[in-house]
């Protein structure tokens, strides 16, 4: 069944529904592009998610990719900076509606199931992280990258992240490392570990699962496979590094020299190469937005999730007009030199000041796009 009509450019729609057991099957569908978020499939996604929600014969909604190489890559990143670039205001109303849509998964008032197999980055973990049970499996890539574009982690980062302890949180949001599925599960990003292989016939179970009774657990059966799966945490061996760089009182400089001071004293070559990486990566990385993801991560802990989307659209919104966005993404996706002109180039140059600006809200209290985030999904 699908409640999509085919865009004019497609042969295929962007997302697929079809409904099993009274459970619906929604898909993203744009295997080419890593099933990466285009404002039309926001939309397309939002319909649906509503139509769910309204319809009684649906009891459960679970949200996979299309293909084998990921759930979703994250938003179309290319689309905004073109919009940008054209000088039209489609890209402000894409992250908007994304963040209503994430936030509408969070709400959800059903159960809602995610399949985390292969990358999961951005934007699919704005979707997937609002889930009931999040689904990961050995082939997992996941991973917050935003700062690598001159951006932080958003679609509700600055509050998921903080459900691992604060140096984790700041380690993932600030490096963008990739976790594997063991990790995600260790880390609180994840329910479930599974093999790959096993989702390949959740259909099947799927349609012999009873709805009557706990329905989340019913679900868990059905995506848990017999027996116990043991997988190894990558994040394990360096779980001591990352406590010591990335504590909650290790500004942004003192991480750095940090990390550039135990590379001095000749550590073993497996800890080398992980401070190395590390090092390498917070000075690759937009100098001013490591130090604005660092303070919203922080803040984040203490607001509630439709707050932590309100000052992520307005971090931006900043910085897409006045920050390192368009250059990160010049640099690193569409010229592709990989060499990002910063502005300002180095940590030093960092004012506090500029960071205070990013942190601001350009609107009015009554005038933010999401005011009424929270009013409007307790009354639907």
């Amino acid at each position: 069944m699908s409640l999509i009509t085919p865009s004019a450019n497609t042969d295929e729609p962007k997302v697929l529904l079809r409904i099993v057991n009274r459970v619906a099957i929604i898909t993203l569908n744009r295997p080419a592009a890593l099933n990466s978020l285009s404002s039309e499939m926001i939309q397309e996604l939002t319909r649906v998610v509503e139509w769910c929600r309204t319809n009684d014969n649906v009891v459960a909604i679970v949200l996979r990719g299309a293909g084998e190489k990921g759930f979703c890559a994250g938003g179309d990143v290319r689309e905004i900076y073109h919009s940008v670039n054209r000088g039209d205001s489609d890209w402000k109303k894409f992250f908007a509606d994304e963040y209503r849509l994430d936030y509408s998964l969070h709400v959800f008032p059903k159960p809602v199931v995610a399949l985390m197999d292969g990358i999961v980055m951005g934007g699919g973990m704005g979707l997937a992280q609002g889930a009931d049970l999040r689904v990961v499996t050995e082939r997992t890539k996941m991973a917050m990258p935003e700062t690598k574009i001159g951006f932080i982690p958003d679609v509700g980062a600055t509050r998921f992240l903080n459900a691992m302890p604060i140096e984790y949180a700041l380690y993932v949001g600030l490096t963008g490392s990739t976790l594997s599925g063991p990790d995600a599960v260790r880390l609180q990003l994840a329910d479930l570990c599974v093999p790959s292989s096993w989702l390949g016939t959740f259909e099947e179970r799927l349609d012999r699962m009873s709805t009557e009774g706990d329905l989340l657990e019913s679900l868990r059966l059905v995506f848990e496979p017999p027996g116990n799966v043991i997988h190894h945490a990558l994040l394990s061996s360096s779980s001591h590094f990352v406590l010591r760089h990335f504590g909650r009182h290790s500004s942004i400089k003192r991480t750095v020299a940090t990390l550039h001071r135990d590379l001095q004293c000749d550590p073993p070559r497996e800890i080398r190469q992980w401070l190395q990486a590390t090092l390498d990566t917070m000075r690759s990385h937009s100098p001013t937005m490591l130090y604005v993801a660092r303070e919203a991560l922080i803040r984040g802990r203490q607001l509630t999730l439709a707050q932590c989307l309100r000052m992520e659209l307005s971090i931006g919104q900043r910085a897409v007009e006045d920050g390192d966005f368009r250059e990160g993404v010049r640099a690193l996706l569409i010229d592709k030199d990989n060499r990002p002109r910063w502005t300002p180039a180095t940590l030093p140059e960092v004012t506090p000041e500029r960071v205070e600006h990013f942190l601001s809200s350009p609107w009015r209290c009554n005038a933010h796009p999401l005011v009424d985030l929270e009013a409007e999904f307790a009354t639907n």
